[in-house]
C-alpha cells in the first residue's frame, strides 16, 4: 500500500461522503426535526452500514451487479421507488412535540439497509473498489477507511440540522424545511433517472 494511494482514497471518501445526497438530506432533517441525539442510530447505520456494504460488494458481489442489466436496472428502480417514499414521509412528517413518542427517526437497521437503495451509495462503492482496492490492501480496507471518513461527515450534517431547530421552533417552517429537503432528496434521484 502506497501513502499517495491511501491519502488519494481519504480524499475520496471525505468528499463523496460531504457531497449532499440522500443520506446526508435525510440526516440533515433528522436533526432538526429530532435532534442530533436521537438521531446517532441513524448516523451510525449510515457508516457502518456503508462501510459493510463496500466490505460485501468487494468480496465480488459488485461484478455480479454491473454485469447483469436487469438487476442493475431492478436496482435502480428500486432505490427511486423507495427514496420518493422516504421523500414524502419527510415532505408530511408532523412537527414533533417533546410529549409526542410517535416521532421517530430512522434507527440503525433501517439506516444500514438504505445503503443497499441508495444510488449515490452504490456509485461511490463502486467507484472506490474500482479505483482503490488494489493499491491499499483490499476491499476491507477501503470499507474500513470509508467507514472512518463517513462518520464524523455525516454527524456533521446532522448536527447542522439540529442548528437550524432554532429557526425551525414554528411548525410553518417546519413544514417549509421539510418539504424543501424532501425535494431536495427526490432531486438527488434525477442523476439515476436521466
Amino acid at each position: 500500500m502506497t501513502a499517495e494511494i491511501l491519502l488519494a482514497l481519504l480524499g475520496f471518501s471525505f468528499v463523496t461522503s460531504a457531497t449532499p445526497g440522500p443520506n446526508n438530506m435525510m440526516l440533515m432533517a433528522s436533526g432538526a426535526n429530532f435532534g442530533l441525539r436521537r438521531t446517532v442510530p441513524h448516523l451510525l447505520g449510515v457508516s457502518l452500514g456503508f462501510g459493510a456494504m463496500v466490505g460485501i460488494l468487494g468480496l465480488g458481489l459488485d461484478r455480479i451487479v454491473t454485469g447483469n442489466p436487469a438487476v442493475a436496472g431492478a436496482l435502480k428502480w428500486a432505490s427511486l421507488a423507495y427514496v420518493l417514499w422516504l421523500a414524502w414521509k419527510i415532505a408530511t412528517a408532523a412537527p414533533p412535540s417533546p410529549a409526542d413518542a410517535q416521532g421517530r427517526p430512522l434507527g440503525f437497521l433501517g439506516a444500514a439497509a438504505f445503503q443497499w437503495v441508495n444510488p449515490k451509495a452504490w456509485a461511490m462503492a463502486l467507484g472506490a473498489l474500482s479505483a482503490y482496492a488494489a493499491g491499499v490492501g483490499g476491499p476491507l480496507v477501503v470499507a474500513a477507511v470509508f467507514a472512518m471518513v463517513n462518520l464524523p461527515v455525516v454527524a456533521a450534517w446532522a448536527a447542522a440540522g439540529q442548528g437550524l431547530r432554532g429557526l425551525l421552533d414554528r411548525p410553518g417552517r417546519l413544514r417549509a424545511f421539510n418539504a424543501t429537503m424532501a425535494a431536495l432528496l427526490v432531486l438527488s434521484m434525477l442523476p439515476v433517472v436521466l
